[in-house]
């Protein structure tokens, strides 16, 4: 085993702060952008994410098929990331502008079309990134380590795709020129941080793809792979019921507490003990396993949005940002843990068929449905901010107040206590790990 020099960890490391500081920011802040700075109805506003999400059913698989096959001076990897940084810079500041159009139908099909762009250079960017990670390091450990360096970065990012945004809008007096402004400045340091990664990180040399069964079949082998898909389900439930949290935070403080500036103090809260608890997570994984840490954490996060939501009014704000901090403790296993667990279950997929390496398909699924997730809380959130009839800027009745609360607590519940059971028969131990690569895994 060759250890990983401190370049590669922290030039690895360094590519999920743009990428997480777009996943925060749209997360956070693109609903209520659309609804309350743009104007577009709650409903058409989810409607727009949703639509963007599904257009990644074409981008993501695509992108890891054609990675995977790839083979440049550069590598595999590289040339696709450098590609999509640069027009993940133009579509981020386009995505937080303001057109200005007063017809609903003009915005809903403008923002549709640059939020199909952008996710488009998401995934240039993303899926050879994710791609990475299992070919820089075969041992189970070691992976978890370099995981927790890019999440360490990617906790940086959701500080600053959470807590900066709104400071930067209000340096201008025009909130339409200052939206602008801070989406262009996001695209700027998403650029930066993958072009780091690309200069850190020497890819290993490949041979020639081997003849493989195809676009769709080889997807389809992927989708029935069993260990694939214990591992995939909960996450995407986990992002599903976080998604639904971080879109709907920005409505509690504005409309429950009355005090939108006290969501910024509340985030320090949240991801300060993310960050914090980071290395304490890769500590107890090694001795209690990756998926009952993940567990352990996500269980956590179960019992801080409930106490929150259902509380918060009660508890008042500086209360409910201690509870959020406790919450925060639990997801940051959420950061660290299953990026760690992808690349085994990569393993497992070689080992069980004749050495073939398919990173990007395995990693293009996982980020296509964690981008999915995301999608559908978006859009619940949007519909369900309908069906209870919310109204930008108004006093709202106590029906639209249960509403904000639903999609703070209960909904994401229910997600993550599924998950959870989910994630409990997911088979790949330390022991099992070392089993199969030891060549002995042929009848797992």
């Amino acid at each position: 085993m060759t250890k990983l020099s401190r370049r590669i960890k922290l030039g690895f490391g360094i590519g999920d702060l743009g990428g997480n500081l777009f996943f925060t920011m749209t997360g956070f802040y693109l609903l209520f952008f659309l609804t309350d700075i743009a104007g577009l109805s709650p409903a058409l506003a989810g409607t727009v994410l949703m639509i963007g999400k599904i257009w990644d059913a074409v981008t993501d698989p695509a992108t890891g098929y054609l990675s995977d096959r790839t083979r440049t001076r550069w590598g595999r990897r590289r040339p696709y990331m450098f590609i999509g940084s640069f027009i993940a810079l133009a579509a981020m500041g386009l995505m937080f502008t303001n057109p200005g159009l007063a017809k609903q139908t003009s915005l809903f099909i403008y923002f549709t079309l640059i939020y199909c762009l952008l996710n488009t250079a998401y995934t240039l960017v993303n899926i050879p990134y994710s791609a990475l990670l299992p070919e820089l390091s075969s041992d189970f450990d070691q992976r978890t380590v370099l995981t927790g360096y890019r999440m360490s970065f990617a906790v940086v990012g959701t500080f600053v795709g959470a807590g900066a945004v709104m400071p930067i809008v209000g340096l201008f007096s025009s909130p339409n020129f200052g939206w602008a402004f801070m989406g262009y400045t996001a695209g700027a340091i998403m650029l930066i941080t993958s072009m780091i990664t690309i200069w850190a990180i020497r890819e290993p040399g490949h041979p020639e793809p081997q003849k493989d069964a195809g676009f769709f079949k080889t997807y389809a082998q992927a989708l029935t792979n069993k260990v694939f898909l214990l591992a995939l389900i909960p996450w995407s439930l986990f992002i599903l019921g976080t998604s639904m949290v971080q879109g709907a935070l920005v409505y509690y403080f504005k409309y429950i507490f009355r005090d939108e500036g006290m969501f910024q103090i509340a985030l320090v809260f949240l991801l300060s003990t993310s960050l914090i608890f980071i290395p304490v997570w890769v500590k107890i994984s090694k001795k209690i396993g990756k998926k009952w840490c993940y567990a352990a954490g996500m269980t956590i996060m179960t019992g801080g949005v409930l106490i929150f939501s259902l509380g918060g009014e009660s508890m008042g704000a500086l209360g409910s940002c201690l509870v959020m901090a406790i919450a925060g403790i639990g997801l940051s296993t959420h950061y660290v843990i299953p990026h760690s667990m992808l690349p085994d279950v990569v393993e497992h997929d070689s080992v069980h068929h004749n050495g073939r390496r398919r990173e990007g398909v395995f990693s293009s699924l996982w980020t296509f449905m964690s981008k999915i997730g995301q999608a559908v809380a978006l859009a619940l959130n949007g519909w369900i901010l309908a069906l209870f009839a919310y109204d930008p800027d108004t006093e709202l009745s106590r029906a639209t107040i249960n509403g904000i609360k639903i999609i703070c607590g209960p909904a994401p519940a229910v997600f993550y206590v599924i998950g959870i059971i989910i994630i409990a028969f997911y088979p790949i131990s330390k022991k099992y790990y070392d089993h199969m690569t030891a060549g002995a895994g042929a009848g797992i």
